[in-house]
């Protein structure tokens, strides 16, 4: 049973009865949804992102290691839309998915720095925003809440994805010199919307915390 509360769902517990035969077919296959899988791709592809910016950024190595962020970000739309086409939303999958999100975008700005293309405090605010909003959800999940994205949150992700895709982008392949500013420049637009979005979620939490403990 679940009860709708603003921008987030409360799962009551109802009475359980566990089918040794059953059961573990049933939690399978909520597991291996065509979302959950999309989304796995997307921490490989992540993993993948860092270990190729580690290496000498010639300019084709520039561009695939664009490419592969590119498909990462891209699978975040992609992931969410078969869930919605099928119906096949799952709880793992309202976690994980906004979790591989910040694993992506936590990997582009870590490695950036070293590059020279980030300062160091733009990847600092931004993962420490979401280090707390992922502290605020884990209290809401514990109190059987789940919370998703809101649209300031998913219109931040899009102009981070947007702002670091431009800074990976290899410099010399286009004749655009000022290209990394720009880039910048993006990113220093989504810390404006990543604090923001970060208020945002604290407050439409904020009488969850309230409640008496007793009342969850």
């Amino acid at each position: 049973m679940s009860e709708c509360l603003g921008n987030s769902t409360r799962y009551i517990a109802e009475p359980l009865v566990f089918d040794l035969y059953t059961e573990p077919i049933i939690i399978v296959d909520q597991i291996l949804t065509l979302p959950n899988g999309v989304t796995a791709i997307r921490f490989v592809l992540a993993a993948t992102l860092a270990y190729m910016l580690m290496l000498e950024q010639t300019v084709w190595m520039g561009f695939f290691s664009w490419l592969v962020f590119a498909v990462a970000a891209v699978s975040d739309w992609v992931d969410g839309y078969f869930a919605r086409r099928y119906q096949s939303e799952t709880v793992l999958g309202k976690l994980m998915d906004p979790l591989a999100d910040k694993v992506l975008v936590a990997t582009a700005l870590i490695m950036l720095i070293p590059l020279g293309r980030l300062p160091a405090w733009v990847a600092l605010v931004i993962l420490c925003r979401e280090l707390m909003v992922t502290g605020l959800r884990g209290i809401a999940a514990s109190s059987g809440i789940v919370v998703k994205a809101s649209g300031m949150g998913k219109l931040k992700s899009i102009i981070q994805y947007i702002g670091l895709g431009t800074l990976i982008f290899p410099l010399t392949l286009l004749p655009l010199p000022f290209l990394h500013d720009l880039g910048l420049w993006i990113v220093y637009f989504s810390v404006v919307l990543t604090i923001w979005s970060g208020f945002d979620y604290f407050f439409k939490l904020k009488r969850i915390f309230m409640e008496p403990s007793g009342s969850h």
